[in-house]
C-alpha cells in the first residue's frame, strides 16, 4: 500500500470510528475531529501541508494545497471586537461634556474605552463559557468558538483571566479610582446576568440596560464631569428597547431554523412575538420622550446651555433610526443591534448623520466663523 492510500485509509477509518485520531501529512501533525474536514479540525496551530500531487487523496480540498491552522483567529472571534462598538457609550460624557477639545480629557476617554473592551470581553467569554452546551442548540450561536471546540474551556479561562488583568491594569494606573468602581459593578453585574438573571424574564433585558448605563457613567468619571439625569434615562430606555428587539431576533432565528426556544434560553419561552411587540413600542416611546425631555429641560446643568435644546431638530433621524430597527427586527432581517449597526446602510447612514448634527449643533458655535 503506497503513502497516499495509508493516509487516505486513516481518515476513513478515522470518521468511522467517530474518535479523535491522530493524522500525520507531511513532516507535521494535526487532529482530525469527529464529524470535521481535516482542515476544520482542532490542529493547536501546527502546519498541516499536502505534498501529494493530488491533494485530494489527503483528504484535502485542492484549493487548500497548504494553510497555517491560526488559533489566534478563534480567540479574536471569542472576544467579538464586534461587539466593541457598544463601548463607544464611554464618549458620550466626552462629547456632551464639552471636552472633545480637551487632549487629557480624550486620552483618558480612550484609556476608558480600551478598559471597558478588555472587561466585556471577559464576561463574552465567561458567558460563552458557561452557555457552552446551549448555544450548540442554536442555528448561529453552535459555530461560537468553545460551542465548536476550536477553543477549549481551559484556554478560556486563561483569556479571561489575561483580559481582566489588561482592563484592570490600564484602569488602575490611567483612571481615576471612580472609574475602577464603576468597572467593578460592571463585571460584577456582569457575572450575576451570566449565572442566573439571564433567565429571568425581563430581568435578563433589565440589566443589559444597566449595563450600558454604566458604560456612561463611566465615561463621565473618568473624565470628571456631570452626568445629566436624563440622559441617563434616555440611555436605559433606549438600550431596553434594542435588547428586547434583540430576544425578537432570536426568537425569529430559531424558528427558521426548526429548532426550540427553550433548548437554548429557557426565558424565550414566554417570550411571545405579542408581549414583544408591546414592550418594544413602550420602549421605543418612553426613550424618544426622555431625549426630548433632556433637549428641552431649562435645570439642566450642561455647559450645552444654550445650543442643546436644538438636538430637538434632530427629533426626525431619532424616530427614523428607531423605527427602522423595530421594522427590521419584525421582519426578522437583523440578529441585533450590533448586527444591524454594522449592516443595515440606511440605519448606519441615521446614525452617523445623527452625530454630524449633533456634533455642529453643540460645537457649531465655537468652531464654525458664522
Amino acid at each position: 500500500m503506497s503513502a497516499l492510500s495509508r493516509k487516505e485509509d486513516t481518515f476513513s477509518r478515522a470518521k468511522e470510528a467517530d474518535r479523535p485520531t491522530e493524522v500525520r501529512i507531511g513532516r507535521t501533525a494535526g487532529k482530525q475531529l469527529p464529524g470535521r474536514s481535516p482542515l476544520r479540525g482542532r490542529s493547536r496551530g501546527w502546519r498541516v501541508i499536502c505534498r501529494s500531487p493530488a491533494p485530494s487523496l489527503c483528504g484535502l480540498h485542492s484549493r487548500a494545497w497548504s494553510i497555517n491552522y491560526l488559533p489566534m483567529r478563534a480567540y479574536l472571534r471569542l472576544i467579538r471586537p464586534a461587539d466593541w462598538i457598544k463601548n463607544t457609550f464611554v464618549f458620550a460624557a466626552l462629547v456632551f461634556g464639552a471636552k472633545v477639545t480637551d487632549p487629557e480629557a480624550v486620552k483618558l476617554s480612550l484609556a476608558a474605552f480600551i478598559a471597558f473592551c478588555m472587561a466585556s470581553s471577559s464576561a463574552y467569554v465567561f458567558n460563552d463559557l458557561l452557555d457552552r452546551e446551549r448555544d450548540k442548540h442554536h442555528p448561529i450561536k453552535k459555530n461560537r468558538p468553545i460551542a465548536s471546540g476550536q477553543v477549549s474551556p481551559i484556554e478560556a479561562v486563561v483569556l479571561i483571566v489575561a483580559l481582566l488583568a489588561g482592563a484592570v491594569g490600564i484602569s488602575l494606573t490611567l483612571l481615576p479610582r471612580e472609574f475602577v468602581f464603576v468597572v467593578g459593578m460592571y463585571l460584577v453585574l456582569n457575572i450575576a446576568y451570566s449565572t442566573f438573571l439571564k433567565h429571568r424574564m425581563l430581568l435578563d433585558v433589565i440589566t443589559i440596560a444597566i449595563l450600558f448605563v454604566l458604560r456612561a457613567i463611566a465615561g463621565a468619571v473618568a473624565i470628571g464631569v456631570p452626568i445629566s439625569e436624563w440622559l441617563l434615562i434616555c440611555t436605559f430606555m433606549l438600550c431596553l428597547f434594542l435588547g428586547f428587539g434583540k430576544r425578537r431576533c432570536e426568537i425569529a432565528t430559531i424558528a427558521e431554523s426548526g429548532g426550540g426556544t427553550g433548548h437554548h434560553r429557557p426565558t424565550l419561552v414566554r417570550y411571545t412575538p405579542d408581549l414583544l411587540n408591546h414592550l418594544l413600542s413602550t420602549s421605543a416611546g418612553i426613550a424618544i420622550i426622555t431625549f426630548l425631555l433632556y433637549t428641552l429641560d431649562p435645570r439642566s446643568s450642561s455647559v450645552f446651555m444654550k445650543e442643546k435644546h436644538r438636538l430637538m431638530y434632530t427629533l426626525p433621524l431619532v424616530v427614523y433610526g428607531i423605527y427602522r430597527y423595530a421594522m427590521l427586527v419584525e421582519l426578522g432581517k437583523a440578529s441585533g443591534p450590533t448586527d444591524l449597526i454594522l449592516k443595515d446602510k440606511p440605519f448606519l447612514a441615521t446614525l452617523v448623520l445623527w452625530g454630524v448634527c449633533a456634533v455642529l449643533i453643540l460645537y457649531g458655535p465655537a468652531i464654525l466663523p458664522f
